[in-house]
């Protein structure tokens, strides 16, 4: 569950309403797995907060933490979790490559498929630097490599032709076109809001990727 207020007060009327629910419904909250985080505005870090209290206890502030399996960060930028989605698809491609090194190239390929080209909520990355972004291509052009046997510096676009399998950018395109598809086409109010507002970033870096561009 995830609380979300512009000031420290807010936050402390939400909370409020949170500990009467679960006191009136014989519940309780588990501190130790609650913290707080204060996201950046205008590129400032506020150094000094004040404590915000559950059941009596002051909550951890934390500076990164992984929600739905993704990665957040005061400062809004997406270089975390997509270091995350490197380490996961090296770890991954290892697995692959030593499990099912005798394997047949069709059975590879379906293994490369099916998990090293999920990306878990890249649509939802829209802040991030160059140097992030290269390094994950890189490890997703390796890992192919690796689990396939083939040169450390063959041509990534001609190996990924070959094996009829989708480059790093070309399933960049899918992902981000899949998630603006699904918006449009929900049942859902807010999620159609969302779809049409002009001003969405996350919709609106997800059409720049689907029409082969790179946004930075």
């Amino acid at each position: 569950m995830v609380l979300v207020s512009a000031s420290v007060c807010g936050l402390r009327k939400l909370l409020a309403i949170c500990e009467a629910f679960v006191e009136k419904h014989g519940l309780t909250y588990n501190v130790k797995k609650s913290v707080v985080m204060v996201f950046e505005a205008m590129g400032k870090t506020q150094k000094k907060v004040p404590p915000i209290f559950l059941n009596g206890n002051a909550l951890e502030r934390v500076y990164q933490y992984k929600y739905l399996g993704h990665m957040l960060t005061p400062d809004l930028k997406d270089d975390t979790d997509i270091e995350r989605e490197r380490r996961a698809v090296s770890v991954r491609a290892n697995m692959l490559a030593r499990r099912f090194a005798r394997c047949s190239t069709n059975v590879k390929i379906t293994l490369f498929r099916a998990y090293c080209t999920s990306f878990y909520t890249c649509n939802l990355w829209v802040k991030y630097s160059t140097k992030s972004y290269s390094a994950l291509r890189v490890q997703y052009n390796n890992a192919f490599r690796v689990l396939m046997g083939l040169p450390r510096y063959c041509s990534a676009s001609g190996m990924f032709a070959a094996a009829q399998v989708d480059c790093f950018y070309a399933t960049m395109r899918k992902r981000c076109g899949s998630l603006v598809r699904r918006l449009r086409s929900s049942s859902n109010s807010i999620l159609k809001l969302i779809a049409s507002r002009l001003d969405c970033v996350y919709v609106n870096h997800c059409c720049v990727v689907s029409n082969g561009m790179v946004q930075r």
